[in-house]
């Protein structure tokens, strides 16, 4: 198994910086917009973004979630393993707002139909868009995009993409896993 590294702590606190920056360009100062972090490592990134805008921009209506989709999955029954889910906080209406999903990799499109299923138990969104760390194009089996993307990387289906948290792992990095 070999690994190489896609992204430094560095990069990924500059990218970090112009995803915050490119969600004020377009929703100002969040009054009718909120963004939902996508179980479970969708979490961390809107941890981060959240913090940014607060903190480092000063927005202080930005009000943030956390969708747990385990359940809305279409391949939830596939699995050898008993589930388990996530937890669900969502402690605002989502009826008319502009919703700004997180995860941190976009890979087939699954989990991200998946939220869009399960965000309807908070009420009707009047907009919904897609933030993601990576974007891994050419995998998708469903036709979704990220609005707002952090990098862009060409994987095969063996690659796996790797984003550490320094929250979780320890580090900031995002690898590229070759089983090759």
């Amino acid at each position: 198994m070999s690994q190489k590294v896609l992204l430094t702590s560095k990069e990924m606190n500059i990218i970090l910086h112009r995803l915050a920056c490119q969600l004020i360009e377009n929703h100002n100062t969040f009054e009718n917009s909120v963004i939902i972090g996508i179980q479970p490592r969708g979490v961390f990134l809107a941890n981060r973004i959240y913090k940014i805008l607060k903190e480092e921009y000063g927005i202080s209506a930005v009000k943030m979630g956390q969708l747990d989709i385990t359940f809305y999955r279409d391949d939830f029954r596939r699995s050898d393993k008993p589930l388990e889910a996530n937890k669900t906080h969502i402690d605002f209406v989502v009826e008319d707002k502009r919703v700004i999903f997180i995860d941190d990799v976009l890979y087939t499109g699954r989990s991200i139909r998946a939220a869009l299923t399960a965000v309807q138990s908070f009420g009707r969104p009047s907009e919904i868009e897609l933030l993601t760390l990576i974007d891994r194009r050419f995998s998708r089996h469903l036709p979704i995009q990220p609005d707002y993307n952090g990098r862009q990387v060409d994987a095969i289906n063996e690659e796996k993409v790797k984003v550490n948290w320094k929250e979780n792992e320890g580090e900031d990095e995002v690898y590229l896993i070759s089983n090759v």
